[in-house]
């Protein structure tokens, strides 16, 4: 399994929509060969932020990069940067290739 996760600091006021867009969107994950799952996570809150994860599971790293590739990855990520800014700085990426599992 390969876990891969962005993580978003929303700036305070911009939850509900930040949450919405995620929502509302075309994601096409169900149409890539090794897609399992997929969460929006809700974090702690600081003075200026409130963290997000998106959290989606692969069979395997290969799985995710020919989604990171594809033209279903494109759509899914359309108009991204047409949006106001909801976020401090860019999404933190980071993926973990599972060890154990039970």
């Amino acid at each position: 399994m390969y876990i891969a996760m962005n993580r978003f600091r929303v700036i305070k006021g911009s939850e509900a929509e930040f949450e919405e867009v995620w929502r509302s969107r075309d994601r096409h994950l169900d149409e890539m060969e090794g897609y399992v799952d997929f969460h929006l996570l809700k974090g702690p809150e600081a003075e200026d932020h409130t963290l997000y994860s998106s959290h989606t599971i692969w069979k395997t790293k290969d799985d995710f990069v020919a989604w990171t590739k594809s033209e279903q990855f494109r759509q899914a990520h359309k108009g991204a940067g047409d949006r106001k800014p909801m976020f401090l700085g860019h999404p933190q990426f980071e993926g973990f290739e599972t060890v154990e599992g039970v």
